[in-house]
């Protein structure tokens, strides 16, 4: 986990949404970042980066066998991925209380619909992992009800 949250650092550098992802089955370690504004794809989400490079290296679809690393719990896309490829262990760190889909929001882990069972681990890091997204999205969104204007940031009624 602690592999995950420095690539989620270097995401975060690159002008993306800190999150890394690590993949690991045997010898096969796969590493991946949030590259959605590098790469200008809507889809290029660590964990559907590492996904795909796994099965790259490792030359087949179904993973089995796997554990995931996560800095940050996957969205309902990456949990379906997750899913599909039938990786069996998942370690998050900090849960995502607008878009989980390991529990937060929804639960694709553990629908009845689902085929495919994984073992969910989350909270690893956890704090460490919240605090870098939060230190994130408050570096870049100014407040609500308030403005940024020549850098100074003015709370709702100031002019």
């Amino acid at each position: 986990m602690r592999r995950a949250l420095e690539l989620a650092a270097e995401a975060e550098t690159a002008g993306d949404v800190p999150v890394g992802a690590v993949f690991v089955s045997g010898d096969v370690v796969v590493e991946a970042q949030n590259e959605r504004e590098r790469r200008a794809d809507p889809t290029a989400h660590a964990e559907m980066l590492a996904i795909a490079e796994a099965s790259r290296r490792i030359g087949a679809w179904r993973l089995g066998e796997a554990t995931l690393y996560v800095s940050k719990e996957p969205c309902v896309m990456c949990a379906g991925a997750i899913v599909a490829a039938r990786i069996s262990r998942l370690v998050y760190g900090a849960s995502d209380p607008k878009g989980g889909a390991a529990g937060s929001v929804i639960d694709v882990f553990g629908s009845a619909a689902v085929h495919h069972r994984v073992q969910v681990i989350g909270g690893v890091l956890e704090q460490e992992s919240a605090r870098q997204l939060r230190d994130f999205f408050v570096a870049r969104r100014p407040r609500r009800g308030g403005r940024v204007v020549d850098g100074t940031r003015l709370e709702s009624g100031q002019t």
